[in-house]
């Protein structure tokens, strides 16, 4: 699958462990299980490959604190139990993102997705 990063900080952020173990506050196994997660979806066929495995906890994201959140969705970087989510959104060949996204028709066409941020994302 195709990533596609929202900005170049956030793709280094992603490839790096060193940084990622900086940005973790010098927890390398968060930036292990970070390099795992991207090379995970880097190596998937269509997004329905990650779905498919409970260890992602794929899940919906709802619109939060006035921000619009459809059509994104977040996996853990290592689990349920610690709170540091990869939000990421498919997008069709185009590069466009689906509007609107349901996810359980297109998921197995998808093979770009947008990174948008990698996040605290329940706090």
């Amino acid at each position: 699958m195709d990533l596609i990063y929202t900005t170049e900080k956030l793709r280094k952020l992603c490839q790096s462990t060193s940084i990622a173990t900086k940005f973790f506050g010098g927890k390398k196994i968060l930036a292990i299980s970070l390099a795992a997660r991207i090379n995970a979806l880097q190596n998937a066929v269509s997004l329905k490959d990650i779905i498919v495995q409970n260890q992602f906890c794929f899940h919906q994201l709802k619109n939060k604190n006035g921000k619009n959140l459809n059509g994104y969705f977040a996996i853990d970087v290592k689990s349920r139990t610690d709170p540091w989510r990869i939000i990421l959104r498919p997008l069709d060949n185009n590069k466009r993102p689906f509007v609107p996204c349901h996810i359980d028709a297109i998921a197995e066409y998808v093979e770009i997705v947008e990174i948008r941020e990698v996040s605290k994302h329940y706090e």
